[in-house]
């Protein structure tokens, strides 16, 4: 479904799903073509419409692609990804949603599969405040791109709150839930920084073509600042995988150290009832001379004295 938003020279903004309007803008004006849910149909006309590259056009028809930027002579292509929770506020579970912009000096063309929020807020201020159009194609995709990557802070911010979490439960009784949940946030966190990484290439490559046809010295300083929010989010995603990774071997220590006590326990145990189990087997024997009173209180005594005096030298050594 296409819509068009379009600055004409005299500084209104108005928004169309016309056919016709899905062309470049004319002389003194500026226009925003949205495209949700593209198929090949749709494509061809962005493509006799606008000349843009095929392999461009193909990009847009496969939506498995690398953030990236690439330039063909009369545009930009642009490829990024916003990152959403599947189920709920659950950071554990994200997937990824590709938006793709074809920039030019007096146009924008965005087309995305899936509908986009941050991406329909800015149409929606565009609409109504003509100036923000005025300035110009290249800062309304800066609009979106900033609005998609500060919604990166939530997932990091949801994950650090989980990661404390983990971290309580590692040290108070670690359990199999818990290696669960280190596993899984560690599985968000190789999604995110696949996805942040190369995305933080591409508009540090934005923020240094300030003054081309395509992005103005003013819109680069604010490309700039989406790529130092990014570099932020980086550098959060690996400080949250060290503390999974000290969690995971806090995990691990925690159990190794109960399996020890608990084997500690047991040997104890058996080293108390050995001695016992040879007194009662050596008495048990069928002859009759140890069948008498001394004998028996001798057994008596040696199974009332022998487990207290190994308890004292054990505490004695410090095993216990």
């Amino acid at each position: 479904m296409f819509r068009v938003l379009t600055l004409s020279a005299d500084g209104r903004t108005t928004e169309s799903s016309d056919p016709s309007t899905i062309a470049p803008p004319a002389e003194g004006e500026l226009r925003w073509i949205d495209l949700l849910a593209q198929d090949a149909p749709q494509m061809e006309v962005l493509e006799r419409a606008f000349h843009f590259h095929p392999l461009a056009i193909e990009d847009c028809l496969h939506v498995d692609q690398r953030p990236k930027l690439e330039e063909y002579g009369s545009h930009v292509f642009i490829a990024m990804h916003a990152l959403r929770c599947v189920k709920g506020e659950d950071p554990t579970e994200l997937e990824s949603h590709e938006l793709h912009a074809f920039l030019g000096e007096r146009y924008l063309v965005t087309v995305h599969l899936q509908q986009n929020d941050k991406l329909d807020l800015v149409w929606k201020r565009a609409l109504g405040e003509p100036a923000v159009m005025k300035r110009g194609a290249d800062f309304l995709y800066y609009l979106v791109a900033d609005g998609i990557v500060d919604s990166h802070f939530l997932h990091v911010d949801r994950i650090s709150e989980r990661l404390e979490l983990i971290e309580e439960d590692v040290l108070e009784r670690p359990h199999a839930k818990s290696l669960q949940a280190i596993f899984s946030l560690k599985h968000a966190l190789v999604t995110m920084r696949k996805t942040l990484s190369p995305q933080r290439d591409v508009f540090a490559i934005l923020a240094r073509r300030g003054g081309d046809a395509y992005v103005s010295e003013r819109s680069a300083l604010y490309f700039r600042d989406v790529y130092d929010h990014l570099v932020r989010i980086y550098e959060s995603i690996d400080a949250a995988r060290d503390l999974l990774g000290a969690a995971l071997e806090a995990y691990l220590s925690m159990v190794a150290q109960r399996t020890n006590e608990i084997m500690k326990s047991l040997t104890v145990l058996s080293a108390v009832f050995l001695p016992l189990t040879f007194i009662t087997g050596f008495f048990g024997q069928n002859f009759a001379p140890i069948q008498t009173p001394p004998f028996m209180w001798l057994m008596l005594g040696l199974c009332a004295s022998i487990p207290i005096g190994m308890l004292i030298y054990f505490a004695r050594k410090s095993w216990l």
